[in-house]
């Protein structure tokens, strides 16, 4: 519901700053932490987020984008919360640099929030069928079972032939060689360049 996506979402309130090292209590996150012990945002991320978002390209985000961009994944989320997401008029890149950068939120793994949405059944594995409906909608077209190999062989770290959390984590924390792998994905999906 609308009231829980705000919650997940919320500040959490000031506590010792978490930064993942021995002693102080996360070494097990798996989360990468801020000097206040939230989610550490890293600039090109965030360029990137904002980017992808940002759909007419005009440098500031409205409810619009970001429901033109969430509603593949979240096809439910009322436009109260898009409204709740984007609540100045010039949202910027600056306002969600300061917005994020210095967060507090320790209880929150972006990592696992997003594997959910490919995951929605909590089978521990992301659905295939969930994975190429986000492709499509995206604009990628049809995925066939060809791609989704593909997917899963550059995924699956574990080599079990499914994509689990730790194998989702895995594969976002080596964006940069994944980047690669996924423009090579949209270039057969889409087809020769005409």
């Amino acid at each position: 519901s609308g009231a829980e996506f705000r919650n997940r979402h919320k500040k959490a309130p000031p506590a010792m700053a978490a930064t993942n090292r021995p002693g102080d209590g996360f070494e097990d996150d798996p989360v990468p932490r801020n000097e206040l012990g939230g989610v550490l945002v890293d600039e090109e991320e965030l360029k990137a987020a904002f980017d992808f978002f940002d759909v007419h390209k005009k440098g500031t985000l409205t409810p619009a984008d970001l429901k033109q961009r969430l509603g593949v994944f979240y096809k439910n989320l009322p436009a109260r919360e898009y409204k709740f997401l984007i609540s100045e008029p010039d949202f910027t890149y600056k306002t969600l640099h300061k917005l994020l950068v210095n967060n507090e939120l320790k209880d929150f793994d972006p990592v696992k929030e997003a594997f959910k949405v490919y995951d929605p059944h909590e089978t521990g594995y992301i659905d295939i069928e969930i994975l190429k409906g986000i492709f499509s909608n995206l604009g990628f077209g049809e995925v066939t079972q060809e791609d989704v190999s593909v997917l899963i062989e550059t995924a699956d770290v574990d080599g079990d032939g499914k994509i689990s959390l730790s194998d989702f984590r895995q594969m976002v924390s080596h964006s940069k060689k994944v980047e690669g792998d996924l423009e090579n994905l949209h270039a057969s999906v889409a087809g020769p360049k005409r």
